[in-house]
């Protein structure tokens, strides 16, 4: 078992050395691999297959650059693994497609070796070409195995890093270029902190397996608490563990991912929002892939109509001009809610419907016909019937003929009897799958 260093060492040898260094004094054995395009190790001791690398060859290979700092894994498998050579995407001038040559070969070479239970951590150190690469061999691992990118990206917009994954962030405050009195101590931390996350890592993987529950995954937003409270609360009387997702766009990208990763008995998708951001234009949409996961896994799914009522954007000063004249509310100084029109409404009912209609697991739509949020029921303001009647006329005509089960109730969302009886309901769908 041993600690991933990932990088460029064309750029980034010093460096990785110096890492390298550290993470075996705190007792963790290294695997290098060396994802580099522009020159610096050579053809040598890193050329071969993950499978025949030892961990800490320490052995330089003609042209690496930095005495004792040989890749265990070169560049050219990694290109070879990427579908290329690596003498192609150097003389061939076009550098980002060799970086993302070389991403596809780090993911796929990163998966094969924690496949064989080679890793117990990866450690990647980058600018913004780097940690491309990083990202792409990080979110090929699963969640729970140790991943930290230290970057020079890490300060500002970090979702192409992070993505759906459990990816820990460090920034580098200054350049990667040199170890120095600001990149000394950065990485040092670094080193301590993959050496300790590896470590753990392993003796989790170590322990006797403890039984655990059927997992649940559930969709919340914060005018749909008490629904998903209830519904927890039943579904962990029946057994099952429930995780629940904040439907920000990030929170139902990181559930579909999960969803395909195989993670979940079953998903109860209570908050479909984030279908009206992407809609309509607003600032938490989680893609156009939404709602999709479990549909494409055969995962059985209770789905509504939560918070559909609601499009997301930040400060009232950040609406776009062309909604100034709609219906808005501020939820909070940084979150103004504006509500769906009728036709918007009917335009995300069409969307839910089809996409459930198209699963090839079992799905049951519950539908609020009291209000779809803590903000759309009668005298809230939000409170719009004419919208609301749009949006479940549309889904119940667009999953009709099909084999989605229909429950519609007069209750509004967050009464718990309607919570409680989506809970059930996946239940039964859950317990039919593994009968």
């Amino acid at each position: 078992m041993a600690v991933l260093l990932l990088g460029t060492l064309d750029t980034k040898g010093v460096e990785y050395s110096y890492v390298r260094d550290l993470v075996t004094a705190a007792g963790q054995e290294v695997v290098l691999l060396d994802a580099g395009v522009m020159g610096g190790p050579a053809p040598g001791a890193g050329d071969q297959a993950p499978g025949a690398a030892g961990p800490g060859t320490g052995v330089a290979g003609p042209g690496t650059g930095v005495a004792g700092l040989a890749p265990d894994i070169g560049a050219a498998a990694v290109a070879e693994a990427g579908g290329a050579s690596l003498d192609r995407l150097r003389s061939g001038g076009d550098r980002g497609a060799a970086l993302r040559v070389m991403a596809a070969g780090a993911a796929k070479l990163v998966r094969e070796l924690w496949e064989r239970g080679r890793v117990t951590g990866v450690l990647a150190l980058g600018g913004s070409g780097g940690s491309s690469i990083a990202a792409a061999a990080m979110a090929a691992l699963p969640v729970g195995v140790p991943k930290l990118l230290v970057s020079t990206m890490a300060s500002g917009d970090v979702t192409p890093y992070v993505g759906q994954r459990d990816v820990t962030l460090m920034y580098s405050v200054v350049d990667i270029s040199g170890v120095n009195a600001i990149s000394r101590p950065i990485l040092g931390n670094a080193a301590a902190a993959i050496a300790a996350m590896a470590a753990a890592y392993d003796e989790r993987r170590n322990e006797a397996p403890r039984g655990d529950r059927p997992l649940v995954a559930a969709t919340m937003f914060g005018v749909t608490t008490p629904a998903v409270n209830a519904a927890r609360a039943r579904l962990e009387e029946l057994g099952y563990e429930v995780l629940v997702f904040h439907a920000t766009g990030s929170g139902g990208r990181a559930m579909e991912a999960l969803v395909r990763d195989g993670y979940f008995a079953g998903v109860l998708d209570l908050t479909t929002t984030e279908l009206a951001d992407e809609l309509v234009g607003g600032v938490l949409s989680a893609g156009p892939e939404r709602l999709t996961a479990a549909g494409a896994a055969g995962v059985p799914q209770v789905v509504s109509l939560g918070a559909v009522d609601m499009v997301n954007f930040g400060p009232m000063e950040t609406v776009p001009e062309r909604f100034g004249r709609r219906r808005l509310l501020v939820h909070n100084p940084t979150v103004t809610l504006m509500r769906t029109t009728a036709e918007e409404c009917a335009a995300i009912g069409r969307e839910i419907g089809t996409k459930l209609r198209a699963a090839t697991g079992p799905v049951a739509l519950f539908v609020p016909r009291g209000g779809v949020s803590a903000v759309d029921v009668e005298g809230a303001p939000f409170h719009d019937p004419e919208a609301d009647a749009a949006c479940f006329a549309a889904v119940l005509e667009s999953v009709a003929g099909g084999d989605v089960q229909v429950v519609e109730s007069e209750d509004d969302i967050n009464q718990p009897r309607f919570a409680v009886a989506a809970a059930d309901r996946l239940h039964e769908l859950i317990e039919k799958g593994v009968a």
